[in-house]
């Protein structure tokens, strides 16, 4: 399968820890391109990810920039090598926005996932009728083909956490879990799969009750993907149409902070385990 024609954002990334790299050895784009033999503009257009290099010339870069983060360039060599496999998220290349992909391929290669679902079940724990119902119900209503793959997408996506090979952190709001979407069956269903999520040795699920002792929560959702080195996590930061990814260093902080808030004032798994089946039981209660 051909790869997509504009770069990822791992590729983009590539090209962003190379241009930290030449700027934290104080060097501009003319001074490493003579040290290199090549001309400025190449400089540029590696580091706009508009031109992709081989890992010789990664280590070469490493060099000249006297870089011995030998973690970092290793991680940056994969992302070359990867360049060139087919991966299944490119089957919705077309169907689906980039963005949408790129947020699939992070998730791929993360080696923990952390999250925080604000108002709703977090995608990756989602079952499909909760996800068809979330993608039926948006504001600008969606073309049930379109709705369909997302939703398998979605589902598709789920894979990375449930075959043991990624831990996922789940901290869930108290709304999320009473958020009727789809009406009360579709609800409860899902809260019972979240049930059955928990009890998974690679998913960790704990629940911030309103009236927990943690302020601010943040104030959307957010995931975090950490890299195979810590200067490639990424943090995923949803907003009304779209996602938001951050790669910052101050930024990656703050939301590493955040996620330790949480985690100090969230349920323990066990408590939230037990808190989701008290919600079920008082909807099972309800005669609306």
């Amino acid at each position: 399968m051909a790869p997509r024609p504009s770069p990822t954002l791992r590729q983009r990334r590539l090209g962003v820890e190379l241009r930290r790299m030449r700027e934290q050895a104080g060097l501009g784009s003319s001074e490493l391109a003579r040290l290199l033999g090549i001309a400025p503009a190449q400089i540029t257009q590696i580091e706009t990810a508009k031109s992709g290099i081989s890992v010789d010339r990664l280590y070469s870069i490493a060099d000249s920039c006297m870089c011995t983060n030998e973690p970092l360039v290793s991680a940056l060599a994969e992302i070359i090598t990867d360049r060139r496999k087919s991966s299944w998220w490119e089957e919705y290349q077309g169907i689906l926005s980039s963005q949408v992909l790129d947020i699939a391929e992070l998730e791929e290669h993360a080696t923990a996932l952390s999250c925080f679902a604000l108002a709703f079940i977090p995608g990756l724990l989602q079952t499909r009728p909760y996800a068809t119902a979330l993608f039926t119900q948006t504001l600008l209503p969606l073309p049930q083909l379109e709705v369909d793959h997302r939703t398998a997408f979605r589902l598709r996506r789920q894979q990375v956490i449930r075959s043991g090979a990624t831990p996922c952190s789940v901290f869930m709001y108290e709304a999320a879990l009473r958020s009727h979407v789809g009406g009360r069956p579709v609800l409860l269903d899902q809260l019972s799969s979240l049930l059955e999520d928990s009890e998974h040795p690679g998913i960790s699920i704990r629940i911030v009750p309103f009236d927990a002792a943690v302020f601010p929560i943040p104030s959307q959702d957010l995931a975090y993907m950490a890299g195979p080195v810590p200067e490639l996590d990424t943090v995923q930061v949803d907003q009304v149409d779209s996602s938001r990814l951050v790669d910052s260093p101050a930024q990656l902080g703050l939301y590493r902070a955040a996620l330790a808030r949480l985690s100090s004032s969230a349920l323990s798994e066990s408590a939230s385990r037990d808190f989701i089946s008290s919600v079920m039981k008082e909807m099972q209660g309800r005669d609306d």
